[in-house]
């Protein structure tokens, strides 16, 4: 297969997961050749994904803005992501982004699928050159932050407990507070 064979055929997949009308609430994201739809997320899902993203507004880089629920492009290795949050330039116009100008994907696992954050987007962003994956999880009370990709995967894993304090690295430089974190219910 040639390396343009990848970029036609992600093309066509984009373009027909973009004709579809998801349910009110759902979101589309493709990998490989997989359309995967997910349910709106709960109020526990938005409660903690609030309380990260305030602290990295707090040590956001000028040049970049917060984006929730943004399309992220890798047609070279046919991805298309959504990130419950990310980071991208200022200057970034259009939809779907190219994923290599996120600085962050960050993830709240769902409690419907979580094999799609805990493995599809493992194995995803590091391919689509996302530099840091910080995977919050609701169900067990984990926080995993995944950096320094290269060679198809995260060379470098952090990983603690709803309570610990992550280190965030360049370019955000400061230390998550996961104590206010909520878990589901059992």
């Amino acid at each position: 297969m040639s390396e343009f064979q990848i970029p036609d055929r992600h093309a066509r997949l984009l373009e027909y997961a973009q004709s579809l009308t998801p349910p009110a609430g759902w979101k589309i994201e493709i990998s490989g050749d997989e359309i995967i739809m997910m349910a709106g997320p709960s109020a526990i899902h938005q409660r903690n994904l609030l309380l990260v993203r305030r602290q990295f507004e707090a040590h956001e880089p000028a040049d970049m803005m917060p984006s929730e629920n943004t399309d992220l492009a890798s047609p070279n290795v046919g991805k298309l992501r959504n990130p419950d949050l990310t980071y991208i330039p200022l200057e970034s116009a259009g939809n779907p982004t190219p994923a290599e100008q996120a600085a962050i994907a960050v993830e709240i696992v769902s409690p419907s699928n979580p094999e799609n954050d805990l493995v599809g987007k493992v194995r995803d962003y590091p391919l689509m050159g996302i530099p840091l994956y910080l995977l919050i999880d609701p169900r067990e009370g984990d926080i995993t932050l995944y950096s320094d990709p290269s060679d198809g995967g995260y060379h470098q894993c952090w990983h603690g407990k709803f309570g610990d304090r992550v280190p965030i690295p360049a370019p955000f430089d400061f230390t998550l507070a996961t104590d206010g974190l909520v878990r589901y219910p059992a």
